[in-house]
């Protein structure tokens, strides 16, 4: 079949659409890369113009001779400059002078601690409140750690047996409570505590009793000290 072409118009085919392909191609790709290149100069032309130069640091050094005294925190007047001299005065070396000795006397004595300690505190008339009076020292004993270590255990010299509660006696209730008291230096017990018990009915008991009980000091090697001694009273009907 003979192809038609119209008089007066260019032969237009494959080869013709490949090369204006090809041409449109080249030129979408130089101005891609000029929008490109602008953008990328717009950019950092405007982070040039922006960018603030740092100031310029000034450095004035001044003798201290010239400047004055600081200013005052409580006054806002401006205080006025003081000159100080160039040189200081050199300071001016003193010379000793002996002083006698204090006279005592060969008869003043001085008190020992133990007799210090003997004596009692002063009493106040008037008291700390209205119609309130000291009329005895107070105690600021406060009791030992849990654990005091010791060379020598505290030893019972005098004991009491708790009172066997009549309500338990008639209801035939037998137990042991486990108390633990605290042993001052003196031997003597200034707190009980108990720390297990089968019932609390034998609990008074065993703290009005633990007491009146008296021990020999735990010692240890610069002398007596107070600590906690475990202790079980045992309840049981004969």
């Amino acid at each position: 079949m003979a192809e038609f072409v119209m008089p007066g118009l260019p032969k237009y085919g494959a080869v013709e659409l490949k090369e204006v392909h090809r041409k449109n191609m080249t030129i979408a790709l130089l101005i891609a890369s000029g929008i490109w290149a602008a953008m990328v100069g717009t950019y950092y032309g405007s982070q040039l113009l922006t960018t603030e130069k740092p100031p310029d640091r000034i450095i004035k050094i001044v003798k201290y001779s010239e400047l004055g005294p600081p200013p005052s925190l409580a006054n806002t007047d401006v205080a006025p400059a003081v000159t100080m001299a160039a040189q200081a005065a050199k300071p001016s070396i003193g010379i000793p002078v002996p002083v006698p000795d204090a006279e005592v006397s060969p008869d003043q004595t001085f008190q020992s601690q133990t007799e210090l300690s003997q004596m009692a505190s002063p009493v106040s008339q008037e008291g700390i409140g209205q119609g309130s009076v000291i009329e005895q020292d107070i105690d600021v004993d406060e009791p030992p750690p849990a654990f005091v270590p010791f060379e020598k255990e505290p030893v019972c010299i005098k004991k009491i047996e708790p009172t066997y509660p009549e309500i338990a006696q008639k209801a035939g209730l037998e137990g042991t409570v486990y108390a633990k008291l605290w042993i001052t230096k003196e031997g003597k017990v200034r707190d009980v505590q108990i720390m297990k018990s089968d019932s609390e009915i034998f609990n008074q008991a065993v703290i009005d009793a633990a007491k009146l009980w008296l021990f020999t000091p735990a010692m240890m090697k610069n002398g007596p000290v107070a600590v906690w001694l475990a202790v079980p009273f045992n309840f049981k009907l004969k």
